[in-house]
């Protein structure tokens, strides 16, 4: 809640403060677009890096140097310092994954989707009252520094609080047997991949010992790269593609939203902010109702992905046939839900997937499939607004329900974990 709280105190105003300082609109976009390529590149090495130095060491040093990149974004009165203050957040920027990482690490399978729907609602608050905050401080003299500065102290706090958690190393090792029981090949392979690395992993830690700090950089560098490999040449493209399509969907949907109400029902600006809001608020409380959602599917995280996705691709239909407003805001309000689910479902079936060994590189490499479809749906919403305002979110129901096809083709694959998952309870 406070990683999420300080950031959108921060986010919404950046556009503004490098306007400040006299960039063009295409300098921001270009500062902007290596902000999001640095995420792209480094949450896979950054999670991975996690699962190899362990969730605390890893947690504490990407909050500090969050805490450092804002810092001198609160001191940036040119655009050069301002776009030197987004490297590290852009490279180290990964502490909701990570902490993900740690939640799969400290709860069963059976809580993990629980857990998680719990932690991302936490999140989704932050977000939705972070920017009244930093609304606040525009209005007074230096804003901008003002909220930047609040911004590093809430990160610093939070790592104070991740260095005061009693911590301790996770036995996984019944979990990982558990595992190796299941019939399914996949998880088989990947988990005989993450337990060659995790012993190549022990034999470095002794090598490191011994060896001097730059040594040691090169021998986790070479266990990161090889779990990446792994995972590369693992079979799980259909899940990594079928979070890639429903981010592109739901992107494409949000994309035009403002202007295509205005286009289509002459709605006002504000009247957009607040069904955005309201939207979000359910979006947040919808990590609540997980526990009886899960009930209901007896756990089968795949099914619940499915039927959630069905119900996010209805929506976003109804939504591009609405005749009147009220369509729309009833289109958002079950919309929030069955993304929130799904976002929830998605994460879990890729952890169920992956094995107990990569949980971090596989949080990072999923978290690097988001950061491709928010550099592609921009474009593709550009391209389909040329033929209407409904284009975006058209061309996102067709996505998501490639994206279904995907899921239903793969049905014996997720079913057999999900099975698993079952006898295992």
């Amino acid at each position: 809640f406070q990683d999420l709280f300080g950031v959108s105190m921060v986010v919404p105003l950046l556009n503004l403060h490098i306007k400040s300082l006299g960039a063009s609109p295409t300098v921001a976009g270009i500062i902007g677009s290596l902000y999001g390529v640095m995420q792209l590149f480094s949450s896979t090495f950054v999670g991975c890096w996690s699962d190899i130095v362990g969730r605390q060491y890893s947690l504490l040093a990407c909050i500090l140097l969050s805490a450092l990149g804002y810092f001198l974004l609160g001191t940036s009165t040119t655009v050069f310092l301002f776009a030197i203050s987004r490297v590290p957040v852009g490279i180290f920027k990964h502490t909701l994954s990570i902490s993900k990482a740690l939640l799969s690490d400290l709860v069963s399978e059976q809580d993990r989707p629980l857990v998680i729907g719990r932690f991302n609602a936490a999140s989704s608050m932050g977000f939705i009252l972070g920017p009244v905050v930093g609304g606040y401080f525009t209005e007074l003299e230096g804003g901008f520094y003002k909220s930047s500065f609040v911004c590093a102290s809430i990160f610093i706090l939070n790592a104070g609080l991740v260095w005061m958690l009693p911590w301790r190393e996770e036995n996984t090792s019944s979990s990982q047997n558990a595992q190796g029981t299941s019939s399914n090949k996949i998880t088989e392979n990947f988990s005989a991949k993450a337990k060659h690395d995790l012993q190549f992993q022990s034999a470095a830690t002794g090598s490191m010992a011994s060896h001097s700090p730059f040594q040691s950089s090169w021998i986790q560098t070479a266990v990161m790269l090889k779990r990446i490999k792994g995972i590369a040449f693992s079979d799980l493209w259909d899940i990594f593609l079928v979070r890639l399509l429903m981010s592109v969907a739901i992107l494409l949907y949000y994309s035009n939203f403002g202007l295509a109400l205005e286009e289509r029902f002459g709605l006002k600006p504000k009247f957009t902010g607040y069904l955005i809001s309201y939207s979000s608020t359910l979006g947040a409380l919808a990590g609540f109702v997980l526990e009886p959602i899960t009930r209901l599917y007896q756990h089968n995280t795949y099914t619940i992905l499915l039927h959630s996705s069905i119900l996010t691709c209805t929506l976003i239909l109804l939504y591009t046939s609405a005749l009147n407003v009220w369509t729309v805001i009833l289109s958002s309000t079950f919309l929030s839900f069955s993304t929130t689910v799904g976002r929830t479902c998605l994460t879990d079936l890729e952890l169920s997937l992956g094995g107990n060994q990569a949980r971090g590189a596989l949080l990072g490499v999923g978290q690097s499939v988001t950061s491709v479809g928010r550099i592609v749906a921009p474009l593709l919403s550009g391209i389909a607004q040329e033929f209407s305002p409904c284009g975006p979110p058209s061309l996102g129901v067709a996505l998501a329900l490639v994206a279904i096809l995907v899921m239903s083709v793969n049905k014996p694959k997720y079913c057999s974990i999900g099975n698993v998952k079952l006898k295992t309870q």
